[in-house]
């Protein structure tokens, strides 16, 4: 049932990415760069080797595995796809910095990254939480991506497709 989920997820993943890839040339981030954090991250986790319990749940059904996770670009790549640093959205983003957060959030609706919020201590990011929204005439979906450094990430994702009944997915993932 896992490896059925996975598929059904990643699937569903593909069908929803409406965006062209842009040119990934941009020397001058304008934002948090997501996409650079999130490999920095996959290499260094590649390296520790954690042992992560993973939770599936779908709809109502649950399952729940220990395991070492083979390929961190693979696992964390729905993160780093949530890059708000693409030349065509570059202004899009209302940026809120203080000292300990960045929040940059987008009203646009041809862009999907809606929100993302970094929060840190003592220059430390202890948290990521992305909201993802996309919306067409045959399909809904929302996403919720919250990272926690060696702690927890979560995917959750919510999807209407029309005539279907509305799915709910979460992905958990928690560092032993």
């Amino acid at each position: 049932m896992y490896k059925k989920v996975i598929v059904l997820v990643a699937a569903f993943g593909l069908f929803s990415c409406n965006q062209r890839e842009e040119s990934k040339a941009n020397t001058d981030l304008l934002y948090f760069d997501i996409n650079g954090y999130f490999k920095k991250e996959a290499s260094r986790l590649k390296k520790t080797n954690p042992q992560i319990t993973k939770q599936v749940f779908v709809n109502n059904a649950t399952e729940t595995k220990t395991q070492t996770i083979k390929d961190w670009d693979k696992e964390l790549a729905i993160f780093s796809s949530a890059d708000i640093n693409k030349s065509s959205w570059r202004g899009s983003f209302t940026i809120d910095r203080t000292a300990n957060k960045e929040h940059y959030t987008s009203a646009s609706k041809k862009i999907p990254v809606k929100d993302v919020l970094i929060e840190k201590y003592n220059q430390e990011i202890q948290k990521v939480q992305i909201i993802i929204s996309n919306k067409n005439i045959l399909y809904t979906s929302g996403d919720t991506l919250t990272y926690y450094p060696d702690s927890l990430y979560q995917i959750k994702k919510h999807q209407q497709i029309k005539l279907l009944n509305a799915k709910n997915y979460q992905i958990s993932g928690r560092f032993k």
